[in-house]
């Protein structure tokens, strides 16, 4: 069952869910530096993160899927949050810029069916960032974050997804060193392990993400030949009148007496 947007609210609100939005929040500045007259969506429950980045945007729409509900946001402005079918969404091909998916693509019921809707209503030039929980990953294994909600993927799983949905990853990073704990010390000291962690590439990290672009052509997989059965080959038919001709042949001389 898809975690609830109650739950992934009052996440966010508590200390351990600010800390980790603060994480990553700085990851994704240093791959979007602007969105400055651009479109972008949010996927999933992406609104914690997309605060510095709407002000500028020319254009921000935020889709929670059913399986999730969806709320209202922003809360200081018109709402720009509307509440979709994660397979058919709302929106024109080529029509996205940038898109953010965040406590999707681990909940929803067809992900494959997703990111191929995502791919439509990207633009050519645009990117796309995903967030996904590890499957190896110390998040993955507590059930009271939403990371530990839906579907973990190992990296090659998300490669082999992206693939076939024809997006093209630019940019493998890491986030969530550090454990999913509430206790005091563990979240003053969780900004030095995220740093230490990512530093020396260390394993147990807790999310994947994953920047792509869109692959603007369908790769044509290379298919043998059929073999076909080959006829015995027979000798040549020789010519009216000469020895060796195959009696009764349309070629053989007539052996009806004259």
């Amino acid at each position: 069952m898809a975690i609830d947007v109650i739950d992934l609210r009052s996440f966010y609100a508590s200390p351990l869910g600010e800390s980790a939005q603060r994480c990553l929040a700085r990851v994704l500045a240093e791959r979007w530096t602007s969105c400055a007259g651009l479109t972008l969506l949010g996927m999933g429950y992406a609104s914690p993160y997309l605060g510095a980045l709407r002000e500028k945007a020319a254009q921000v729409q935020v889709f929670m899927p059913a399986e999730q509900g969806a709320e209202p946001w922003p809360p200081d402005g018109p709402n720009v949050s509307e509440l979709v079918d994660s397979c058919a969404l709302p929106l024109p091909d080529s029509s996205m810029d940038r898109i953010l998916v965040v406590h999707a693509l681990e909940n929803v019921s067809h992900p494959r069916d997703m990111l191929a809707e995502l791919w439509r209503v990207l633009a050519p030039s645009g990117r796309l960032i995903l967030l996904a929980p590890n499957r190896a990953g110390v998040w993955a294994r507590f059930d009271h974050t939403p990371f530990g909600q839906g579907e973990p993927y190992s990296r090659s799983q998300l490669r082999g997804l992206m693939r076939d949905a024809l997006f093209s990853p630019i940019h493998w990073g890491e986030a969530l060193y550090a454990p999913p704990s509430e206790r005091r010390l563990a979240l003053r000291v969780a900004p030095q392990l995220e740093r230490i962690g990512r530093t020396l590439s260390l394993p147990g990290y807790g999310l994947h993400v994953v920047e792509a672009t869109k692959l603007l052509y369908q790769p044509v997989a290379f298919r043998q030949p059929a073999r076909r059965a080959m006829r015995s080959w027979q000798p040549a038919l020789a010519a009216p009148g000469r020895v060796g001709a195959p009696q009764g042949s349309p070629l053989s001389p007539s052996l009806t007496p004259d």
